[in-house]
């Protein structure tokens, strides 16, 4: 890194006992360092993207007197490396348009407020998803609202698959249809819509109707994350089953998200975690829930999808707090009432043990 600068987000504050937080209070995010020399806050305040790391830690040198050449550069390289500080004078991306960067300013700041990593230019996060491909399986109220997402973040390649075709009673959630859409696929109308929020990328769809293993294992080929929004065939044994032994198999992470009224969850899972069936059989089971009743307005049907379109994101950027396998969640109803569900891989299973 050349010119360090900590982002304006992790701006650092001393705490009473000498202490100093980067980060605010962020979950996953902020940092807390020991400091009781002074070194690291005085390191932090050079760092304003006017010097080098070579002339803070002279700097530091000058103003404590008992500090080594070694421990200077050891808190400079430290900091750095804590991922709340960034490159004051990035380097060119050549990955992206300028109209890109443009369309996806904004996307970066989070990526930049978000990303403990340290990075070359900030766009690296935009780049992975540029050169992504997602299958998005099932179009309805969670799925279309996925759709939409992913093509508005700027995933690079999505293959739409639904069988339906729109119906009037979709229309209090499904967001890509209209009154006049009523009897078109569903797949048809979503690649339309699509393409119109997003040009520079690859949409394509199709009407197929998944009946087994196999065939969503041709679905998936080829894709880097399984947006599963379908809820045909019901579990046990369904869909998701189907999706979790297809995607061990092929290494492919899938995210999987719907709603039981005003209870909404997501599934995360891929390599590296439990699997869909081991978690699942550490739930104790709850009679009628089944993630699929028809009871759903378009605000349940949107927290829905964009929970799921924010995992897949993030499995494709890299920035997962948490390692896949477990379920998380919201009851609408009961603000305090969080849903996280992670259980570890059962010792006979042949997926993920």
């Amino acid at each position: 890194m050349r010119l360090p600068r900590v982002k304006p987000e992790h701006a650092p504050h001393r705490l009473g006992d000498g202490s100093v937080r980067l980060g605010g209070v962020l979950y996953g995010i902020a940092s807390e360092i020991a400091d009781a020399d002074g070194w690291a806050w005085a390191a932090l305040t050079l760092m304003d993207g006017t010097r080098s790391p070579a002339e803070i830690a002279a700097e530091l040198r000058s103003r404590f007197a008992g500090l080594s050449a070694e421990e200077a550069d050891e808190v400079v390289a430290t900091l750095i490396g804590s991922g709340h500080v960034e490159e004051a004078a990035p380097g060119p991306c050549e990955a992206l348009s300028e109209r890109e960067k443009e369309r996806y300013s904004r996307s970066r700041d989070y990526f930049r407020w978000v990303d403990v990593t340290p990075r070359d230019h900030g766009w690296e996060p935009q780049v992975r998803l540029k050169n992504a491909g997602v299958l998005v399986l099932g179009l309805g109220g969670t799925g279309s609202h996925v759709a939409w997402s992913l093509a508005a973040s700027g995933v690079g390649r999505l293959h739409l698959v639904d069988p339906d075709v729109v119906e009037l009673s979709n229309l209090n959630r499904q967001v890509l249809y209209t009154e006049a859409d009523v009897g078109r696929p569903k797949a048809e109308v979503a690649a339309e819509r699509l393409r119109a929020v997003n040009s520079e990328i690859e949409v394509t769809a199709s009407a197929a109707r998944v009946d087994g293993p196999a065939g969503l294992a041709r679905l998936v080929d080829g894709f880097d994350v399984l947006a599963l929004c379908a809820d045909h065939p019901r579990e046990p044994g369904g869909i998701r089953t189907w999706a979790n032994r297809v995607c061990s198999v092929a290494g492919i992470p899938w995210v999987s998200g719907g709603y039981d009224g005003p209870l909404v969850s997501v599934g995360v899972f891929g390599p590296g975690g439990p699997c869909f069936e081991c978690v699942r059989a550490g739930i104790p089971p709850r009679p009628g829930a089944d993630y699929a009743w028809p009871g759903v307005t378009g605000a349940s049907a949107g927290i829905s999808g964009q929970l799921v379109a924010h995992d897949v994101v993030a499995l494709i950027t890299g920035l997962m707090v948490t390692p896949p396998g477990y379920f998380h969640g919201l009851t609408l109803l009961d603000p305090d009432e969080h849903v996280y569900a992670h259980y570890p891989s059962r010792a006979d299973c042949e997926f993920c043990s």
